[in-house]
């Protein structure tokens, strides 16, 4: 009986935080004049004719490119953010630099909202020729995954036991040969998770992008909202759910493909033996 109710529990649950989902998914496959009849999450008669709306290249409108500008700018401000991370993290962790300046700083720089910085950054890009480019994206990005890849490999560092430093040290490697030989190895499953986490925010990234880009470098988030009213005459509810199940499809798989590496790794310092 109590497995009985735990399931019940479950799927309720899993359908209330999932309702705005399925809503999308099931209006995705229904044609307009379904749609002015049928509001419910069951589809009489499924419909392709959106998604093939989506795909269609046209000159305004272009899924494929918001698409590879989304992964180009995901990608980049995902490895540079670890990667300036990894040597910030192993000298505030071991060498005790900036762990009660830098650290808290960078820390609550995240906790800031994003849109103070929006015009200062839309100025300065201006300047530098970066507006509309992937690389000026990138690197907005780049500082947006920062705190929380900075603060995952900090503790997963600290983790660490510090002999192990020290018999490198012995056996005369400097810092930069423990840090990529010793360090990187054995946070691997610290650095997956923040390249996967800062994937998925880079992609999810929605006020950037609107801000700093106009045509050539639009990602998918801000391109998914030229496809609501494609045609004219009010919202293409129909194109709108299948261009914005597209856009999710990434990281939404990102996610369910390395659940176990994830979750491996938030869990992996709470038990000492």
């Amino acid at each position: 009986m109590m497995s009985v109710l735990r399931w019940f529990v479950f799927a309720v649950a899993a359908i209330g935080l999932n309702f705005p989902v399925l809503v999308t998914l099931s209006t995705s496959f229904k044609s307009a004049r379904e749609l002015s009849g049928n509001p419910g999450l069951w589809v009489q008669a499924p419909t392709f004719e959106n998604y093939r709306a989506v795909f269609e290249v046209s000159d305004r409108l272009n899924i494929f490119l918001y698409l590879f500008n989304s992964l180009a700018v995901a990608l980049m401000g995902t490895v540079l953010a670890v990667a300036l991370a990894l040597p910030a993290a192993y000298a505030i962790a071991r060498g005790k630099i900036g762990e009660r300046t830098l650290l808290p700083f960078i820390v609550n720089l995240r906790a800031v909202p994003l849109i103070i910085f929006a015009i200062p950054l839309y100025m300065m890009f201006q300047w530098l020729a970066l507006l509309d480019t992937r690389l000026g994206l990138g690197l907005i990005l780049t500082i947006v995954n920062l705190p929380l890849a900075l603060v995952i490999l900090v503790n997963a560092i600290r983790d660490l036991p510090a002999e192990l430093d020290e018999a490198a040290l012995m056996d005369g490697a400097n810092r930069t040969q423990i840090l990529i030989k010793v360090v990187m190895p054995l946070c691997r499953p610290a650095i997956v998770t923040s390249l996967i986490f800062g994937f998925i925010t880079a992609w999810n990234e929605f006020l950037f992008g609107l801000m700093l880009t106009t045509s050539k470098a639009v990602p998918v988030t801000v391109g998914a909202s030229f496809f609501f009213a494609a045609s004219g005459g009010g919202v293409q509810w129909g194109v709108a759910s299948a261009v914005m199940v597209v856009g999710a499809l990434p990281p939404m798989l990102l996610g369910l493909v390395m659940y176990r590496q994830i979750s491996g790794s938030m869990t992996a310092g709470a038990v000492k033996g």
